[in-house]
């Protein structure tokens, strides 16, 4: 039984890691910390200006047809009168205007082709089909 007790002067044979883990948590929560708060940046006040261009990517539009036949551009209702001038006003900004056109599947047929029929007179080429693949 005495061999299992060390004296005062006797080196310890295991390494305690707990203060190590406890700093390497605290570092871990202040570089977490720096890191969100240097992403937001220092706001500013930008100058005004009338020349220059916006150099924006071109923003995809989303219409979307429900299964009652309710058509929305980006998540706002609209008829088919309104969904046409407002894609007209879009394809003005913007020659190349993507558009993505997601249907619910018991959509009348009739809808979506009214849709593209729409996309085709406003000359919109960039069209995608939105589906979900079956696993």
């Amino acid at each position: 039984m005495s061999a299992d007790i060390k004296e005062d002067n006797q080196p310890y044979d295991e390494i305690n890691v707990t203060p190590m883990l406890d700093l390497a948590y605290v570092l871990l929560v202040v570089f977490i910390i720096m890191t969100t708060a240097s992403v937001q940046g220092v706001k500013v006040q930008p100058p005004l200006t009338s020349v220059a261009n916006n150099l924006a990517k071109p923003q995809t539009k989303g219409i979307t047809i429900t299964s009652d036949g309710q058509v929305y551009l980006d998540a706002y209702p609209v008829s088919m009168d309104q969904l046409k001038s407002t894609l007209a006003q879009y394809k003005a900004a913007n020659p190349n205007l993507p558009v993505v056109l997601k249907a619910d599947a018991a959509t009348q047929y009739d809808k979506v082709m009214e849709v593209l029929e729409i996309a085709k007179r406003l000359d919109i080429t960039e069209i995608g089909l939105a589906t979900k693949r079956v696993q």
